[in-house]
């Protein structure tokens, strides 16, 4: 079938509105084939992941793009990139790696793109309403944008992200589309405690089960508490799309396109239930965690990057129970909570507890951390899973308090009551 092109589109791509538009449009329409779109759709936003320096072929195309003058022509937030631009002396790589890192950063900017660099973008100025167009990459933004927000976009990556930014313009296929949007797999949850179903540990582990189970198809969550925050989602999700290739779920009650089960499914049945007891999330916590309870090294928070309502729970615990000081303890946020914890008198009382806070950037995603070998402490299930691979520290998940309590003794600390 052959794409369809507005007359807009077809001048960008013979080059009439410039040569970064038309590297852009050729890109885009060679994947709206592979995609099986029959034509384009407008764009609001779009979040760009590609903005993480992993290799020269990555500088060399935004710097290609500047070259031609490319402006993006809707608003465009950036990723995490490979520096802390404000604490530069945190990077521990190599100075020809950061210099790179921070080419392929300011490309991004000169581009026109806003360098907020929050893998959570939707916590900050860019928070799309519901059935917007957007084109969006990174996996958590993804499925918060689709699952919490309502807001429509693909599974993006590197670079077609920047090339819809461009040219304002997307695939319209997959899960721009609404048939396309409705719930497959059901999962249930089944007499889970109350206590747990209210607890922020509870979402990345539930989030990892569903990822890993559910292939391509899209996930239905019954029984969740509709008072489930919105940070609880966040985690959620991201566990998905670190498990899975999740780009949506729906949690019946709560989000959107689900107020009831019949929207959710969008009058179809559940293609397969799954039930979801203690026994299954035990089971999963436990996958989450390459070490045994014992010594630990470092304690890590925030993929996706800390809210202020995160740092909000954090604070009177670090402020009881203060890391020890051979224990590396680090949070990454973004430069707005930043900016509210400077203000707010927060971050010195962080840094007081021995806290390092990182934006910009993460730590699974460059070299930051100052411990090398050993274990890694974290509530996120991001984090948890890619750690191992990515910096080979091996991993202990755990509830906020439980990481707060461990990093203070430097040894795993456990609320029984948990689970």
């Amino acid at each position: 079938m052959t794409l369809q092109l507005t007359d807009k589109d077809q001048a960008m791509l013979n080059g009439d509105m410039g040569r970064a538009s038309q590297i852009a449009m050729r890109i885009l329409t060679t994947m709206a084939e592979v995609y099986g779109a029959n034509d384009l759709l407008d764009i609001t936003s779009a979040h760009i992941d590609g903005v993480l320096y992993h290799g020269l072929s990555g500088l060399e195309f935004v710097q290609k793009l500047v070259e031609a003058n490319g402006q993006v022509v809707v608003p465009t937030t950036l990723n995490v990139g490979a520096l802390d631009l404000i604490h530069p002396d945190a990077f521990q790589g190599t100075q020809q790696v950061a210099d790179w890192a921070r080419q392929t950063m300011f490309g991004y900017e000169k581009l026109g793109c806003q360098p907020i660099y929050t893998c959570a973008p939707y916590q900050t100025m860019a928070r799309p309403k519901f059935g917007e167009q957007i084109a969006w990459a990174e996996s958590n933004a993804i499925v918060f944008a689709n699952s919490v927000l309502g807001a429509r976009t693909q599974r993006y990556g590197d670079f077609i992200d920047i090339c819809c930014a461009l040219t304002g313009r997307a695939p319209n296929a997959g899960l721009h589309q609404t048939e396309h949007r409705r719930g497959q797999l059901l999962y249930q949850l089944q007499n889970i405690p109350e206590k747990l179903l209210h607890e922020d540990v509870l979402f990345p582990v539930l989030g990892y089960y569903i990822g890993a189970n559910s292939g391509n198809k899209i996930p239905v969550i019954e029984g969740l508490h509709t008072n489930t925050t919105e940070d609880q989602l966040k985690a959620l999700g991201a566990a998905t799309a670190s498990s899975g290739a999740v780009g949506l779920f729906h949690a019946i009650g709560i989000t959107p396109e689900a107020q009831t089960f019949d929207e959710a499914f969008q009058g179809h049945k559940p293609e397969q239930i799954k039930l979801i007891t203690m026994e299954t999330l035990r089971d999963t916590r436990d996958k989450l965690a390459t070490a045994p309870d014992g010594k630990i090294d470092a304690v890590a928070l925030g993929s996706p990057h800390f809210s202020i309502a995160e740092f909000e729970q954090l604070l009177p615990l670090v402020d009881e129970h203060p890391p020890n000081p051979d224990i590396e303890f680090i949070v990454c946020t973004n430069r707005i909570v930043l900016e509210i914890l400077k203000k707010r008198g927060w971050l010195d009382q962080l840094r007081s507890a021995g806290v390092t806070v990182i934006v910009d950037t993460c730590v699974v995603v460059t070299p930051i951390m100052r411990v090398k070998h050993g274990t890694l402490m974290t509530n996120s299930g991001k984090f948890a899973h890619y750690a191992p691979g990515n910096i080979g520290l091996s991993t202990i998940y755990g509830s906020l308090k439980e990481c707060v309590r461990s990093a203070e003794i430097g040894s795993v600390w456990r609320d029984e009551s948990l689970w």
